[in-house]
């Protein structure tokens, strides 16, 4: 049998994809170290095939998060806690734990497992198999599914979701994703260290997607469960899920995710129904015009006068139709320019995008270039 030392075991070792398993913590002094050990463990099953590191990411924790996550990681060094000195939020966590990671593949996981540490080993088969950036799990498509979530915050969740992929994919009447809220998800390690991110909560999620979109890097989905069961811990019970996210900002953070990814659609969309809506009143006014011009057809009036007569006739009988329609139809025309320049302004983005994305890779560290010529998984 050939020891852990010898040059075969050690070739072996070098080969095997390393894995960055990142979670943010706030205020979760009660699991962060019962949810760290137990993706301890899933990861000590899948060793044979992968290297691992986990990093934790206390965002500015006022409890005792980060002394039980440090209980955690003793004795452990692929094991590390990161500390905020203050709580940036969601956007920044992930930030610092993608800076942080070294692996080939990166995983991010909620501290409270919603989206159990069971997903780990399927999103890794999924890139292999894929070659894909980015894999999401998702509770919405088909063979996912949900527990224990509230009612409302199920529905607003899944039209959200709704919203956002249609607001993301290129064909706007096809919806290629199911979930783009969704933070259980594995990142082509590379591919997200060299991404361009600003957003500072969760619509980092929906930020890293729209990007990625833009560098035409491909997305896939496995089906996945989120439960927000209420567990015992240590005697003591806890609801499966305490998300912070309210839900009137919730809605609010959609909105303007799916403005960032399709900003043009929302002054087209309202400029052409403006547009459309304005047509009745100002088709009934000409052809009410139309009438009383026949009727001044017999009077001796030359037929710019007869039409200007015709249209202040038809104006008396419903000035209403005349104004309303008319503001109607200059809203629409700014609605209709708004998008034009909205979408103009989009492909500006783009190529910027794109240019400064490609002047980001060459001025990327040396090890990092190296890591990204060795990707294992390379991304379509």
């Amino acid at each position: 049998m050939t020891s852990d030392n010898s040059p075969g075991q050690s070739t072996i070792a070098i080969n095997r994809p390393m894995v960055s398993i990142v979670i943010p913590a706030f205020n979760e002094q009660d699991l962060v170290r019962e949810s760290m050990m137990t993706v301890i463990r899933t990861m000590e099953g899948l060793e044979n095939e992968y290297r691992w590191e986990l990093i934790l990411i206390d965002d500015g924790s006022a409890d005792e998060t980060a002394a039980e996550a440090e209980k955690a990681a003793a004795g452990r060094d692929n094991v590390q806690v990161r500390r905020h000195p203050i709580n940036f939020r969601m956007g920044q966590a992930l930030r610092t734990g993608f800076r942080a990671s070294r692996g080939d593949i990166v995983i991010v996981l909620d501290i409270d497992l919603s989206f159990g540490p069971e997903h780990i080993k399927p999103m890794l088969d999924k890139m292999k198999t894929s070659h894909a950036k980015i894999v999401i799990a998702s509770p919405y498509m088909k063979g996912g599914h949900s527990t224990c979530v509230p009612w409302f915050r199920h529905v607003l969740s899944v039209w959200a979701n709704r919203f956002l992929c249609r607001m993301a994919t290129k064909d706007f009447f096809s919806d290629r994703l199911t979930s783009i809220t969704t933070m259980a998800r594995a990142y082509n390690g590379p591919f997200i260290r060299a991404l361009s991110l600003w957003a500072m909560d969760v619509d980092i999620n929906s930020e890293i997607i729209n990007k990625a979109k833009l560098l035409r890097a491909r997305i896939v989905e496995i089906p996945a469960h989120l439960d927000w069961t209420i567990r015992l811990r240590g005697g003591a019970r806890f609801q499966g899920r305490r998300s912070s996210t309210r839900i009137l900002r919730g809605i609010i953070q959609s909105l303007v995710s799916g403005f960032m990814f399709r900003p043009f659609m929302f002054y087209l969309g309202p400029g052409f129904f403006l547009f459309f809506l304005s047509g009745y009143p100002l088709i009934w006014g000409m052809i009410h015009s139309i009438r009383q011009y026949s009727q001044l057809s017999g009077q001796s009036l030359a037929w710019d006068d007869r039409i200007s007569q015709a249209v202040g006739l038809a104006f008396k009988v419903s000035p209403h139709s005349f104004i309303l329609g008319g503001i109607l139809l200059l809203v629409a025309i700014q609605f209709i320019s708004l998008g034009l320049l909205a979408l103009q302004k989009k492909r500006y983005f783009i190529e910027l995008f794109y240019i400064g994305s490609m002047i980001y890779q060459e001025c990327v560290p040396e090890e990092r270039r190296q890591s990204s010529a060795s990707d294992p998984y390379p991304g379509i």
